[in-house]
Order: C-alpha cells, then structure tokens, then sequence
C-alpha cells in the first residue's frame, strides 16, 4: 500500500489502493452507480474516482479541463464548489459532444452528491449544469439514468424552489412530457428505492459527514431530503401510468407499513408534515386500495390533525380530509368524531381558522355535505354549534383585522346555510326548528352585526344575501317560472320570516332618536345592494380556492339562470319598482314595503326632531328608490302630519315634485346648514319622476331662492354627473335665469377681491362654480348660454386689466389666482374659446403679466408660474384654430406691438430676460401646436422686427463711446463730429440701449423658430422667417458694439452674458446664407463705414472667409478701382478687406494712392489716399524703392509748404480730428520707413525723420492736458511707437544693416536724440498722473501710458542715474544715494501704487535697471555700526521700504480672510489687483537690489529685514495668491514634461498681455522663486517657526514644484561657474543632487560631499565627509561644522558659501585663530575676522560674537579666562 501521508507528486491522478479496489469492485458486480457514503478510516470527502472497470483508460478520455473542473466539486470549500459547477455548466455547452459524454461515467455519483448539497446555491447551478449536459449528449444519457433518476426526482422536489424549478426544467429537456411516464416507468423502482432509504434508513449523520458538517447544518439537510422524498413519492405516483402506479403498489405497501413512516404526520418540521399529507392526498387519489388496507392508521392521522394551523400544514391537511371522507368510506369508524374531530374542529371555527381562513373555510360545505348522519346526530344541535363557532369565528381578532379572513369567512358562512337550508326542505318539525333556527339565530343576527361593522358592509356579504334571496324567491315561485317545485310554500314562508325580522331590525335601528349613523348608512347600503346587485358584482370578485358545490339539481339550474342574466344595467326612470329592478334583486312586496316604512320613519325624525342622520339616511334611500309609491308614501305622511286633507287636484298632481317643493327645496333654504351634498342628491332622486318641464321650474325656482353658491355649484356639478341628467337639465342650464345669476355673481366677486381681497372658502366655491361653467363643454357646446359665457369673460378681462394698471398689484394676488384658475381650465379644456374677442383680449392681459418683472408686478413666483401655464395653455388654443388669421387687434398683433414697445423703455437686464423669454415661450406655445408650414410664427416674428428707418434711428442712438478702442488700436481710422470733453467724461447710461434690447429678442425668437425640433433642416426653418438677414446683420452690429465698448459699464457685460447663455453671442449667422450676411454687411459698411467695416471685419475674421470664401469677397468690390475715390465709409471699407484682397488689387491701390499723393496741389483728399497706402503697406504690399523715396519727398515737402499739417509746437486742444489724423498717418509712415526701408534713406532724410519725431514728442509734453481727445492720444501713442521703432533699430540691428547707414547718425542719435528723447519722455509719465489723478474716470490716457512705457523700456541706465527730473526729497530720509538716483526713486516708486497696469510695469521696468547700482553708494556699511553691536543692519532704499510697507498693509486687508493654502483669485485690473501687483513688483525690485549686493552687505540687509519681518509678511502673502497647482496655462495634453509658473520665465510687457489673469499667479511664484533662491536661510528659518499645518502646507508646495528647479539650476551654476578658486577644486552630480569640493594645500587634502535635501532650502544642507589627509579629526569636524553653518544661514549660493569657507580656512592656515566663541575665522553673518583681545590671555574674539555673549550670561567675563573683560 502507500504510504498514506506521502505527498503525491503532482499531476499524478491515479491513487494506489483505490484503483485497485474499483477494479475489485468492477469484476464483481459490473457497472458501479455513484454511491454516496463516507469510510472515516479513509478519508473524510468523496474525491474524483474513476468508479469503472479499466479506469486507467478512460480516465485519459476525459478532457484535462473536465478532470480540473471535476476535482474542484469534491473540494470542501464551498465557493470553490459553486464555481466549479458553474464552470461545469458552461463548459457542457461550449465543448462538443463527444468531449461531454466522456465525462457521463463519472456524472452519476457527483450528481447525486451535490444536488443535494447544503448550499442551496450549489444545488441551482447543478440542475442548470445538468440541463447543459442533457441539451449537449441528449440519448447518450440513457445507460446512467437509473443511476441519476433517484436523485433527480428529490431535486424536482426541492423545497429551494429555484433549484426545484431548475430540475424540472433539465427533466423537460432531457424528455418530452410524453416520455416522461415512459423513462419513469423504466427506473421507477431505483427512484423508489432512493427515496424509501431516505424515509425509512438514512438518518442525519448518514446522509452527512459528522466530522466536518455542523449538527445544524446536517439536521436541515436531512429535514430537507424527507421533504423532498415526501413530495417525491407524490410526483412520481402523478407523473407514472396507471398500469405502473400497480406494479409499485407492492413497494408503496412496504413504505406505508412502517411505523416510521406514520410517524411523519406528527414530525416538528411543518415542511415535513405538509409534505406527509401531500402525499396521503396522492395515495388517495392514485392507490385507493393500498389507502383502504392502511385505513386503520390513515383516518387518525389526517382527521385528528385538522387542529394543525400551520401554514404550511393546514392546506395540505384539509385536501386530505376531504381525499380520506370521500375515499374511505367508513373512516368514521376509526375516529371518534365527537370526542375527537369535533372538538377541534369548533375550536378551529371559533378562531376563525387562526389567520387561515382563506385556506380553511372553502373546505367546510364539501365537507359537511360528506358527513354521514351518525356525526351529525342531533342535526339541530350540530348547525346551531357548527354556526354559532362560525360567527364567533367573524369576531375573532385575525378576521376583524383582515377585511380579505372576514370576507372568505362569510362567503363560506352563507354558502353553508344556503346549503342547510336546502337540505332541510322537509314540513317535519325537526326542519322547521332548523329553518327558524338558521333564519332569525344565525342570518338576522349577521346582518345586525353587519349593520355597525364597515368592514362586513364593504365586504361581500349583502350581495351574497341578496342572491340567497333571490335564489329562495325563485323556488317560492315569485318569478314566474313555471318549476316543478314542491317546497314552494316552505321558501314563502322562510321570505316572509326573514323579511318581517329583518323590517322588526330596520326600524329598530331607524326609529330612535339617538340612531347610530354608522347603522343608517349599513341599513341604507344594505338596501342599495338589494336593490342593484349588479352594481356592486365586479368589486367583490373573490379570487378563491375553487372547491366544487354540490347542490340538488334544480337550485344548480337555477343558480346557473341568475348568473347567466346577471349583468349591469343603467338606472331606469320608470314609474314603478317591478318594472325597473334590475334581474338578480328581490321581487316580493315586502322589501317594498320595507322601504316606504323606512322613508315615513325618517321624515318623522326629519320634521319633528330636525335629524340630520335621519335626512342623509332618507337622501340614500332616495337614491336607490326614487319611485312614485316612495314619494307618494312621503307626501301622504307629511300631509297626515300636518293634518289638512288633500285636495282633488293633489291626486294629479306628481308626488315627486310636490315632495321636492314642500321639503326639500325647504330643508336646502336653511340657514347655517353645511353639507348639503345628500339634499342636492334627494333633489336629483325626485327629479327622476319628474317632467322635462317640471325640472327646469324647479331648477329655476331653486336658483332664484338665493341660496349658498357652494350648493347652486353641486346642484351644475351634479346635473354633468352623467349625459341622461344633463340632457333633462338643459333647457335650466343654458337659461337666462342661472345665466343671469352667474353674471351678478361674477361681478360681485370681482368686486369684492378688488377691494377686500380674500380666500374664503366662500368665494373659493364661487370661483370653481365660474371656472366650471366656462370650461365643462358637452358637445363643443358651451354648458350655459354663449352670451353669458362671453361677458362673464368680459368682466374678467376687465378686472385682470385693472389689476395690471394698478402698482398695488401684488395686493389683487388672490383675485388674479381666481382668475388665472378660471382662465386655465377655460383655454385647456374648451375648443375654438379663443374665437370670442374677450378671451383673446383676456390672454393678453395675461400675457403682459408675465412679461412684466416681479419687482414691478409684486406678484409671487408661484402665481407667476401658474399665469405662464395659463398664457402657453391660451396661445396654444388659439393658433390651434385652423381659421385664426393673424390681422390688426388679434391677439399675436397686439401681443408683438406691446412687446416692442416695452423694449424700448427697459430699465434692468432682468426686464429684458423676463420679456423676452415670456415672447419666446409665446413662440414655442405658438411652433409646439402649429403645422409646419403655419405662417403664424413668421408673422408674429415681422410684426416684431421695426423697420429700416426705425432701425436706423435706434442705431444712432447708440452711444458714440465704442470708437475709441479701435481708434487707439489702429483698426479704425475715423471722425466724430465736435468731439467734446464732456462727451468723453460722460459715462454710459445705466439703461440699455433699445438697439441692444430689440437685436436680443429678435435674436432669441429667431433662435427659437429654427432650433425647435422638427422634420427639416435649419436651413429651411431660417426661410420661414423674412428678412432674418437684417435682423442678423443688427445682431452682429449690437455684439460689436458690446465689443468695442470693452464690455463696459456693468450692464453691457451683464447684457452679453445673457447672450450668451442664450446661445446669441456669435450672432446667428449660422442661420443665413454667407452670401447673403456678407453681402448685407458689406452695402451697410459702404454706405455708413464707422462700426458696420468693424463688423464686417469681425465677420470675416470668425468665419475664416478670407481663406475658404475669397471669390465672394472679391465680387463684392468687383475691382479696387471701384473703391477710388475713398471717403470716410469706403476708407474704413477698404481698411477691412484689403488684408483679405489679391496682390494684384492691393498694387493697383497703392498706384492710385501714390498717384494721389504726389499729385497732392490737385488732390483734395491726401489724408485718403495716405490711409490706403499705409493700409497696403499692413498688409506686406510690395513698393519700389523710388515710389518709396519720391512719397517721402512730398512728405518733407509738406515740411516746407504746409506745416501747420505737421502740428509741430501747435495747441493739439484746438486741433480738428481731420488735422490729428493726417499727422497720425505721416508718423505711421516714418514708422514703417524704420522698419521696412531704414538703409534706403540718406542723411537730411533720417534728420527729417528724427527731427519730426522729436519735435512731436515736444508738441505732446506740450498738451499733456489735451489727453482726454482720442485722436491726441493716437496722435501721441503713434509717436511713442516711432520712438520704440528706432530704439529696436539702433539696439538690434544687425551690423551690416548699420553700415549702409549715414556714417554720423548712429552717433547722433546716442549723444543728441536719446538724451533729447528721454529728457521729454521720462517726466511725462509723472505729468499724465498728475494731470489725469483718477484712473477709472473714461477720459484716463491709459493707452498713452503703455505706449510711452514702452518706450522708455529702453532708456539707457546712464540716462536714468543723470536724468534731469526735478529734484524731489523727503525730510528725514537716511540715503547715501546721489541726488539724482534719490530723486528717480522718489518720483517713481509711489507710482508703483497707481492704478494703471501699464504705468506700475514700466516703473518696474526702470527701477529695475538702476537696483544693481544702489548696493555700490552704500560702500562697507553703515559708518555709526559700532562693532559692539548686536549684528549690524542696513535699510534697503528707504523710499523702495515705505512704499512696501504701504503695500503690506493694503495686502494684508485684501488677503485677511484667508488661510495659508487657499488660493486667492483677484479680478483682473482691479484695485486689488494694482495693490497685490504694486507689492509683488516692490519685492522683485527688492530682490534684484539684494541679489546684487555683495556678501558683508547682503547680510546687513537681510539682518533688516528680519527685524522688520517684512519678509515673514510676504512668505505668508504668497502662500495664498499661488495657485495650489501652479501649472503653465496653454499646455497640449501631450507635453512630456509638464510646464509650471517656476519652470517658465515670467515677461512683464507693459502692453495688456493676453495672459493678464495669470499674471498675479506667475508673479507670485516668481517673487517667491526669487526669495528661496536669494535668501534660502532667511526662509528657512520663518518655515521653522511656523505652526505645524502652515509648515506642511509650504513644504508639500516646495518640494513637489519649487525645490527640483532650484536644485537642478543650483547645480547647474556650480558646473557653469566661471568663479576659480585657488587650491580648491568644486564638481556637481547632477543626478545625485550633490557638490564636491575638493581642497589641498601642501600635504594637507580635504574632500566635502554637499548634498541638498529633498525640501531644498526649507530642509538644511547636508555636509558629508569625503577624504582627509594631514588634517586632525577635531579641526576636522569645526571645518566640516563651519560650513555646514555657512550653507545653512547665510544667504546666498552654495558656491558663494563655498568661497566663504575657503576664506575661512585660508585665514586659519596663514595663521590667524579661530574666535573661540564661534571656532570660526570669519564671522558667519558679518564676514568680520576676530579683533577684540583679552588684555589676560590674549585670546582674540568677533564683537558680534562678545555682544551675544555679554548679553546672553549678563557677564563681563571672558570666555576663556573668566576674567573681567576690558
């Protein structure tokens, strides 16, 4: 044998012994089936056995995926299993055929392991796998199946139902259900054997493996498999033939001989008991024989467990009583009935079957109509008891709470006395006494109960009454039917008991005064029910278990002839009850008689003791029995009462309508009378006998009675109940008295909201009564008269339009919400309304409600909401009609004027929002109902758009503002007439222009119409609007001049937000052919130039037409000679398109142009054809050198001529914008001559040039006051941009360009015209600010500054330390600067503060260049430092210091609110923003003087501003305006390495930079860039000083962006270093972030390793030791800690601290000591060597070093020593 612990080796799937034992096993007994069992000794699971003869073989057939899959299903785990069995299943239906039925010898005994394992998920998917299997080898399955079929039926069986269900399907599959019985039949005997071993053998530990399966868990399984043996044993009996069922009977007989089976009917497991009694119902019904032989034992077990309420049991246990009664005939004869089925039985009825009646009580008519006379001996006795349980059983606590137990349980009540009753048809007294006893001790007393219990009123129980009485009123022969029935007299006799108990009953419960109103309403639906059966039919179909009922043949047919006609029919107005009962209800005289009894009763209590109950009782009653006896007994009754004697017309006259006059109409009239709905439902009942004429006199009588309008409103709302009542009440309804009354009451009401507004309930009942009358439609007929309808609409508009004029609107609310209410369900709910004029001009009002703000209106949302529903509801109504006609007064005209009109005073973007979205939803209403080819839409859309001269009038009122800012940028060269001072210092109105108001709704309309969804394309959608060209065109006009205007005041920016939300802001012109736009906007920019070229231009521009479209911009102008001669319109034209026209066209204008030039004496127009030329000249024209030169020879001759066209020293206030144009385009000529042409001119040309240009910029500082005019300040920007022109060209150009030049002009210009330049230029920054003071007034030439700015961005830094500015000094100021330098400073840095971006850059820009020059004047440092000082501390340039304390304080309100981290977003330009600029920029300058400083001054300062924590302050500061994640805007996502604000450089141009809202952000990171890098100590120790979340924070922000880029340049200075240091060598390692720095004198050699930390500089430098030679380990490590100290405080580079530390050793080894304070040479913050002696040791020390000292011990002793120190 082996060994039984050896591991086996893997893949080796052939065990030793078990193989063997297989093969034993095989050679004597053949095919071995699955098996299932456990051998503890071996092994505690079943594995994977080959269980056939040759097992070796076969088991190679078998796939190896199967092997694995089959392994895992003997696994333990449980997930492992399911996987496995999933796995199994897909795999049958993936593989083929022949590779799956390899696997069928090995099937069986899994099988019958796992389908019945404990998890009930595992037991599912193997049925799903076997259906895989089954569906894939089909007949291949036929030698294993009686080896499976055992098992197979259990799982059918399953109590999990969905492995159940599973099962069943895999058997479907496997055979068709005619098959079935035949495979059953061939392996019924295995089958039974598997489930008599689980029955009768296996126990729980058997069928589970105690050492691994829980106690719990086997005895469920085993629970579960008797169960499934149990319903097994009845599937198989039902499923097999006849003939089999026969040849099992043998087996079955020793199943059913066990004692252990009996004992399952008493087994604890409920499941395990219904399944007993499932099967002794299939033994019953398939093996009576075998049932009769076991009779014995049969008949106690099941009809002494009728007790067991199970839910499970019970329903399983009585289809067994009713199997064993029917079957067994004398089973009486082994049960006591009376001692023990009894019993149990009336406890069962008296619980009402314990909360299972529904499975319970349908059984007992069957069974008691099975019970043999010696049970229910004596009869009397036994009914009485049988019924007496089953009323208690109604009262039980389960039936009371269940309406659906109490329902079966009276169902099943009158079932069986109808059946008794039946059965007791006798004239015996015995009968007799049942009958009495049934009738008035078991029925009346129901029905009483039944009288106060809701719940068995709304129950089936008077319907099924009222067919028991129909039933006996059949066989008493009362409907005519001729029957053979003997036992007519004993059923007349039961009617009229029953009948005069139950009238006994009524009046009892009727005739008192204190009557429960609960009993009247039983009593009165009682009757109801009686009366109309079949109403009540349908709801109480009971979905119930059907059990046959066996009654005598003749109650059948009759039962069968009652169904059979027992269908609805409508109420009938026939005179008489007979005639109008509807088939199925009692026909006697008694219930007649009943009934008028009970109507006498109620008018009794009614009149004499003013009962209401009684009143709403009778008003029931009426309901049902609305016949002339009825009232004929109620009148005769009120007469009697009244005592006076009827006179002879009274018996003529109708009984209803006389009751109707003297009562009812009475009762309605009383005062303080609240529910009055029964009163008006007894009006209708009377009104049934009544005449079409007699019930509009009533009618008309009771609406002149002035009654509550809450019951005229019930009396219209019932009369619409159904159409047989309308039509009678008609001729009342259209009347002129109801009409009349509803007029008045309109009226009324809309005066009495007007002044007193209320919500009563009152008016809320009047105000519906108006909303129904207008809206409920019979017919397309209005319900009241036409005329009536129209004016009460009439009255409506009036007061809705009253309201509306009114400012107290918000006052009417209520009034307005009655309206709106009535309105809304007029326009939803009737057809062609809107064809009357007062409901068009009712949803006008309506209409310009809500286009009205609420600010105005004052009315709620909610109420605004409902007026929009109520205003869509009436548009769509109206355009609906298909004859609406869109004509003068209609409601869409008068809708688009009013419209229009309010446009043109709107006072907020909220008006206009609010306007033009009430028209757009007017459209959408309008397109939502329309055809698509309806014209109303466009019509509406023209009835909107003004006309051209309108629209020319509105456009000219637009303000003239927007020229300035394409002035300024050179795309427009143009005029105004009289510009004044004024106009310009004007600011914007705050209201909206109309133009910009009417472009919005037309635009929104239009956007409307062609994006609504419908069949056709935008195109076609576009065509149905007219002149949508125009509208576009003026769309396009209004959005370039929001452009133009920058957006400016606030409302412009808040008008084009909403444009753009409304999908406006690219101006529709997707909607119009290219063509079409193009062309319109071409002819408008020809006739009136100005801002039509500038839309044109912005048109071109955004549709790229210049590049797709060129032909069509060519046809435009056809030819440039069309444009010639040029006016103001065709010059701003032709500046548009030339960019975009042919070469060819652009040479022939600048011929023209030339040509005019020259000619200039004949040529009235010179400044045009100047324009156009320099227009060509843009756009890279090409012009010959002599054209050139001989244009420039006119210019210079105009020098000589016409001087005053040059404007030189002239009075520019005074000047014509024509004058100021002219000279603007001579300078831009000059300008392009530098650029484009600067070797072609000589000498006296370049002095014309230079000359000019300086005699300009005199002119300019001349008229520095004349700035507010835009043409000045063009004038004065375009000579600023020649002076930048020539400082590019004489810094930049190449030398070869400079060697054509004149040989003295480069000379002349640096020693005559730059000085001459910035003398002019330098100061007018100054004069600007002090003539213009505020930066937001609309006249501030801030344009100016930025051209000026950069020009003085190349003044020389000569220039600006010997500038000639007035001197300019503060008192008190500490400076060693010289005085120009000082007065720079002075004048300058305040205007680092002013608000203007331009001006703040250029300052920057010229401090700048100075900063490296201040460190020089203040030479070694402050002359009073005293070496006894602390440390010595030196102030930057104090006017640089206050303007940054100003700014620190103004930083600090701006950035309190925040918390170090949070990013603080500045809107651009603001004054914020210029504070927050002002400041960084200040620091840069700081920062560049610093950085320049050399090192014993940089710590003087550094030592400065550590006391004044300046720099505390702006570490903070910056920590909140970075960005959290600083990345360089602009990036494609596919950059490798991503750009930051610290890795890109940051270029501050004075002209406003795309970027501008990135600005402060880059800046930010810039100054705090520069801070690390030139003063790494100082933040290092501010960083350590900080709280714990500050100091994270900065850290996390440093090391992920600031420190690799400062590491990296760090190293990458130290490998460019030109600095050579003397017996000390310096190497960088780039990628270990390392310096070393190698030092050797004589034989001494010293290696030193500087590594930067990760956090560099916030985390100290590392200094490691490398070699050493000839240096002691003590002197060693104060070198290794001089520099580790020099690296970690003082500011500065690591090759500057490098250098210092070279000093230092130096200075050791010529033999000076160390301070014996510091063990330092040099000082590591002064730099100072040690000079202070002790007079006793002599020993010499840094002051610094003393002062601390002294200061730190409160001694006067040296270190050393201890001695006094002198």
């Amino acid at each position: 044998m082996g060994g039984k612990n050896k591991q086996r080796t893997k893949g080796n799937v052939r065990p030793s012994s078990s193989g063997r034992a297989a093969e034993a096993l095989t050679r004597e007994g053949g095919v071995i089936p699955g098996f299932v069992g456990f051998d503890t000794a071996i092994t505690s699971e079943l594995s994977y056995v080959p269980a056939v003869h040759g097992a070796e073989e076969i088991d190679n057939l078998v796939d190896a995926d199967f092997r694995l899959v089959l392994r895992k299903l003997s696994k333990r785990d449980g997930v492992t299993r399911l996987k496995a069995v999933q796995d199994f299943g897909s795999m049958c239906q993936e593989r083929d055929a022949e590779e799956v039925k390899g696997v069928l010898p090995y099937w069986p005994r899994i099988y019958c392991k796992i389908s019945v394992d404990h998890d009930r998920r595992i037991r599912e998917a193997t049925q799903q796998a076997f259906e895989q299997l089954v569906l894939k080898v089909r007949r291949s399955l036929a030698p294993f199946l009686k080896s499976l079929m055992g098992h197979w039926i259990l799982s059918q069986c399953d109590p999990y139902t969905p492995a159940a269900s599973a099962a069943c399907q895999a058997f479907q599959a496997a055979f068709s259900p005619a098959k079935q019985p035949e495979a059953l039949s061939f392996c019924k005997d295995e089958i039974l054997n598997v489930l008599q071993d689980v029955l009768l053998k296996e126990t729980a530990d058997t069928l589970s493996d105690p050492q691994s399966v829980t106690g719990e868990e086997r005895e469920a399984k085993y629970v579960r498999m008797q169960t499934s043996s149990l319903l097994g044993v009845r599937r198989l009996l039902s499923l097999l033939l006849p003939d089999d069922r026969t040849a099992l009977e043998q087996k079955l007989a020793n199943l059913v001989n066990s004692g252990k089976f009996w004992k399952y009917s008493k087994h604890k497991t409920p499941q395990v008991r219904g399944a007993f009694f499932e099967m002794v119902c299939a033994l019953c019904e398939f093996t009576p024989g075998l049932v009769q032989a076991e009779a014995a034992r049969l008949c106690p077990a099941v009809l002494l467990s009728i007790d067991d309420t199970d839910p499970v049991v019970l329903p399983p246990v009585w289809e067994a009583v009713l199997h064993v009664v029917s079957t067994i005939p004398d089973c009486w004869t082994h049960v006591n009935a009376k001692k023990g089925f009894l019993p149990k039985l009336w406890a069962l009825l008296k619980e009402g079957g314990k909360g299972m009646a529904k499975a319970l009580h349908p059984n007992l008519m069957p069974l008691i109509s099975k019970l043999p006379q010696e049970v229910t001996d004596p009869t009397l006795d036994f009914y009485t008891t049988f019924f007496t349980s089953f009323m208690q059983g109604l009262s039980s606590e389960r039936a009371a709470a269940s309406p659906s137990e109490s329902a079966v349980i009276v169902t099943s009540f009158v079932e069986c006395l109808r059946y008794c009753i039946v059965q007791n048809t006798e004239e015996g007294d015995e009968q007799k006494k049942i009958r009495s006893m049934l009738i008035s001790q078991q029925l009346l007393p129901l029905l009483e109960k039944a009288l106060g219990n809701p719940s068995l009123q709304n129950g089936p129980l008077f319907l099924l009454i009222t067919e028991l009485l129909v039933s006996w009123e059949k066989r008493a022969g009362l409907h005519g039917e001729d029957e053979a029935n003997d036992g007519k007299d004993v059923f007349k006799r039961l009617l009229a008991d029953f009948w005069e108990g139950l009238g006994l009953m009524f009046v009892c419960h009727v005739d008192n005064e204190e009557a429960d109103a609960q009993a009247l309403e039983g009593v009165a639906t009682l009757l109801q029910v009686m009366r109309y059966p079949d109403r009540v039919k349908r709801k109480h179909v009971q979905k119930k278990k059907s059990v046959k009922i066996c009654f005598s043949k003749q109650e059948d047919n009759e039962k069968t002839g009652v169904d059979g006609d027992g269908v609805e029919r409508p109420v009938q107005t026939e005179s008489e009850l007979v005639n109008e009962k509807a088939c199925g209800s009692p026909q006697t005289q008694h219930f007649e008689d009943v009934v008028c009894q009970l109507a006498q009763l109620c008018l009794v209590h009614v009149n004499e003791k003013k009962s209401e109950k009684h009143l709403v009782f009778l008003s029931l009653l009426l309901r049902s029995f609305h016949t002339p006896r009825v009232f004929s007994t109620l009148v005769e009754a009120d007469d009697k009462r009244k005592g006076a004697e009827q006179p002879d017309e009274g018996h003529v006259k109708n009984p209803a309508m006389q009751f109707l006059l003297e009562q009812v109409v009475l009762w309605l009239a009383e005062k303080g009378r609240k529910d009055t709905e029964h009163l008006v439902e007894m009006v209708f009942s009377s009104l049934y006998c009544c005449s079409l004429q007699e019930t509009t006199r009533i009618l008309n009588h009771v609406t002149t009675m002035d009654l509550q309008w809450g019951i005229i409103l019930q009396i219209i709302q019932r009369a619409c109940a159904d159409p047989e009542t309308l039509k009678s009440c008609s001729d009342w309804l259209k009347g002129s008295v109801l009409g009349e009354r509803l007029l008045g009451l309109t009226r009324e009401l809309c005066k009495v909201g007007h002044d007193s507004p209320s919500s009563t309930s009152a008016s809320s009942h009047s105000w519906t009564l108006i909303s129904l009358v207008l809206s409920q439609h019979h017919n397309n007929e209005p319900l009241i008269g036409e005329v009536y309808m129209e004016k009460i609409l009439e009255k409506l508009h009036a007061t809705l339009s009253e309201a509306k004029s009114l400012s107290d609107a918000g006052n009417m609310e209520p009034l307005i919400s009655f309206i709106c209410d009535v309105a809304s369900t007029f326009f939803s709910s009737v057809q062609d309304c809107l064809l009357l004029r007062s409901a068009e001009e009712l949803l006008f009002t309506v209409f310009q409600f809500t286009a009205k703000d609420q600010t105005h209106t004052q009315l709620s949302g909610s109420l605004l909401a409902k007026l929009r529903r109520v205003c869509v509801a009436g548009v769509q109504s109206l355009t609906q009609q298909p004859d609406y006609e869109f004509e003068e007064g209609c409601f869409l005209q008068s809708a688009a004027s009013w419209v229009t009109g309010q446009l043109l005073t709107v006072s907020s973007i909220k008006s206009l929002q609010v306007l033009v979205l009430a028209a757009q939803s007017l459209v959408e209403a309008m397109i939502s109902v329309c055809d698509q080819d309806s014209p109303l839409p466009a019509q509406f859309f023209t009835a909107l758009m003004p006309s051209q001269t309108e629209w020319t009038r509105i456009r000219q009122a637009l303000p003239p503002q927007w020229v300035k800012t394409p002035l300024l940028s050179s795309r427009y060269r143009g005029v105004l007439e009289k510009p004044s001072m004024d106009m310009w210092k004007s600011r914007p109105s705050s209201r909206l222009p109309a133009h910009l108001c009417i472009c919005a709704l037309l635009g929104r309309v239009a956007r409307t119409v062609a994006f609504t969804p419908r069949d056709q394309t935008e195109a076609e959608c576009s065509s149905h609007l007219p002149n949508l060209k125009y509208t576009v065109s003026e769309l396009l006009y209004a959005l370039q001049w929001c452009k133009e205007v920058e957006y400016s005041p606030a409302i412009v920016s808040a008008y084009h937000s909403l444009l753009t939300e409304w999908g406006l802001s690219e101006g529709l012109h997707s909607l119009v052919p290219i063509k079409d736009l193009l062309e319109t906007l071409y002819l408008r920019s020809l006739e009136e130039g100005g801002l039509w070229s500038l839309t044109l231009e912005n048109y071109i521009h955004t549709n790229n037409l210049a590049a797709a479209h060129s032909a069509k911009l060519r046809k435009l102008y056809g030819s440039a000679d069309n444009l010639f001669p040029v006016t103001q319109s065709k010059l701003s034209t032709l500046q548009v398109l030339c960019q975009t026209m042919t070469k060819e066209d652009r040479e022939t204008l600048v011929a023209l142009a030339t040509a005019g030039i020259i000619n200039w004496q004949e040529n009235e127009n010179v400044y045009g054809c100047l324009a156009v030329l320099l227009c060509c000249l843009k756009a890279n024209t090409p012009v010959e050198e002599e054209v050139v030169l001989a244009i420039l020879a006119t210019v210079m001759e105009w020098r000589n001529s016409k001087e005053d066209w040059f404007l030189f020293g002239s009075d520019l206030s005074k000047a014509t914008a024509e004058q100021l144009n002219l000279t603007v385009e001579m300078m831009r000529f000059l300008s392009w001559l530098v650029t484009h042409c600067p070797t072609v001119l000589g000498g006296s040309q370049w002095d014309f040039l230079l000359c000019s240009m300086l005699a300009w910029l005199e002119t300019t500082s001349e008229n520095v006051s004349s700035l507010w005019n835009p043409w000045v300040q063009l004038f004065v920007c375009e000579d600023a941009a020649l002076i930048l022109e020539l400082n590019k060209f004489f810094t930049s150009s190449s030398p070869d360009v400079l060697e054509k030049l004149p040989a003295e002009l480069a000379g002349e210009w640096s020693d005559f015209f730059v000085e001459g330049i910035y003398n002019l230029l330098l100061p007018l920054p100054i004069s600007i600010t002090d003539a213009f003071t505020e930066p937001d007034d609309p006249v501030f030439p801030l344009a100016v500054l930025q051209s000026v700015g950069a020009a003085l961005t190349y003044v020389p830094v000569q220039q600006l330390k010997q500038n000639s500015l007035p001197a300019k000094f503060i008192a008190d100021q500490n400076t060693n600067l010289p005085e120009p330098l000082q007065t720079l400073l002075n004048t300058f840095c305040p205007l680092l503060l002013f608000k203007a971006r331009p001006l703040q850059i250029t300052v920057y820009h010229l401090l700048e260049k100075v900063m490296p020059q201040l460190p020089e004047c203040d030479g070694e440092g402050d002359s009073k430092s005293d070496d006894d000082k602390d440390e010595p501390c030196l102030s930057p340039p104090a006017s640089l210091m206050a303007i940054l304390s100003t700014c620190e304080e103004l930083c600090d309100s701006i950035l309190a609110g925040l918390q170090v981290g949070e990013f603080a977003v500045v809107q651009p330009l603001s004054v914020e923003y210029s504070c927050i600029l002002g400041y960084l920029l200040a620091w840069k300058l700081l920062l560049t003087f610093f950085k320049s400083s050399p090192s014993h001054l940089r710590a003087h300062y550094a030592q400065y501003l550590k006391r004044s924590c300046s720099l505390n302050k702006l570490l903070l500061h910056l920590f909140k305006l970075m960005p959290e994640n600083p990345i360089y805007p602009g990036q494609g996502a596919e950059t490798k390495e991503t750009k930051t604000f610290f890795t890109e450089s940051l270029s501050l141009a004075v002209d406003k930079s795309e970027s501008v809202e990135w600005e402060l952000p880059h800046l930010a990171c810039s100054v705090y860039y520069s801070t690390v890098q030139d003063l790494p100590a100082m933040v290092r120790l501010w960083w350590n000083s900080q709280e714990k979340r500050v100091s994270a924070a900065v850290e996390k922000f440093t090391t992920k962006y600031v420190s690799p880029v400062l590491s990296a340049q760090e190293i990458s200075s130290v490998h460019s270093s030109t600095q050579m240091f003397e017996s000390m060598t310096v190497k960088a390692r780039s990628a270990a972030r390392e310096v070393i720095a190698t030092y050797s004198v004589d034989d001494i050699f010293i290696e030193l390793v500087i590594q930067l930390p990760q956090n560099h500089p916030l985390g100290s430098i590392t200094v490691e030791s490398g070699r050493r030679v000839g240096v002691a380990v003590q002197q060693w490590r104060n070198w290794m800690l001089q520099l580790s100290t020099y690296l970690t405080h003082q500011n500065g580079s690591i090759m500057e601290g490098l250098a210092l530390w070279k000093n230092n050793v130096d200075k050791r080894f010529e033999g000076i000591e160390d301070c014996m304070i510091c063990f330092s040479v040099i000082h590591g913050s002064n730099y100072s060597l040690p000079k202070k002696a002790c007079r006793t040791c002599k020993k010499k020390f840094h002051s610094a070093c003393l002062y601390k000292w002294f200061t730190s011990s409160n001694k006067s002793t040296c270190p050393l020593c201890r001695e006094t120190f002198f």
